[in-house]
């Protein structure tokens, strides 16, 4: 999984649901890149990929398709064995894209791709710089302390953090500082949810040098 020429980062979140998808869209969006959801569990909805495609406008050829597209909403090694199916690494080997790459992984960083593998195996074997999406509401500093612990105790580079939710400067700077992490912005509540919105907000409140 190793061999690669992919320019990519990674965006994991601290839990399942803390906006990493809204934010890989615009990160995408303002890239120009190519956005891949390695692991797909659950698909009422159509999936992450096309979520991200409704909300950055990016073409069909730069939404890259899963490896595994699984209908359980669950931990993608519990989705996977609901279908009878085992997940292979050898599938998750990172696509010669040329130019930047997205990459959205699967909930948060210990959850089980195989009975053998978590997500963040997945990540330090990618040797990609990750952005760890933090919620800035209660709870974010323990679960965003630990996920930056478990990231730099297998030397996974840290590009930096990203919150989104309404602003809690003490909960950000406590954050930055105890995990000596880089603050890469903060996305705000968007309503309505566009992707004129998204693409103003990210303008307005992250850098796109911090992620070149």
């Amino acid at each position: 999984m190793t061999r690669h020429r992919t320019q990519g980062i990674v965006v994991t979140g601290t839990d399942t649901d803390v906006g990493k998808t809204v934010f890989a869209a615009a990160l995408a969006d303002a890239l120009g890149a190519t956005y891949w959801k390695p692991i797909q569990s659950g698909l009422e909805d159509g999936g992450d990929s096309a979520r991200v495609r409704e909300l950055s406008g990016l073409p069909p050829d730069r939404i890259h398709p899963e490896a595994y597209r699984l209908k359980l909403p669950a931990s993608p090694h519990r989705a996977a064995e609901a279908e009878g199916r085992e997940i292979s690494l050898a599938q998750l080997a990172l696509p010669d894209i040329d130019g930047p790459l997205v990459i959205e992984g699967a909930g948060g960083l210990m959850v089980p791709v195989n009975r053998q593998t978590l997500m963040i195996d997945v990540f330090s074997a990618w040797r990609l710089p990750v952005v760890l999406v933090a919620r800035t509401s209660l709870g974010t500093i323990n679960h965003s302390l630990l996920s930056i612990e478990a990231l730099n105790g297998r030397n996974i580079p840290i590009l930096g953090i990203a919150f989104v939710g309404d602003e809690v400067p003490d909960s950000e700077r406590t954050i930055v500082d105890m995990g000596n992490a880089r603050r890469l912005g903060r996305l705000p509540r968007i309503a309505p949810l566009t992707r004129d919105n998204l693409a103003s907000a990210f303008a307005e409140h992250f850098r796109l040098e911090d992620f070149r």
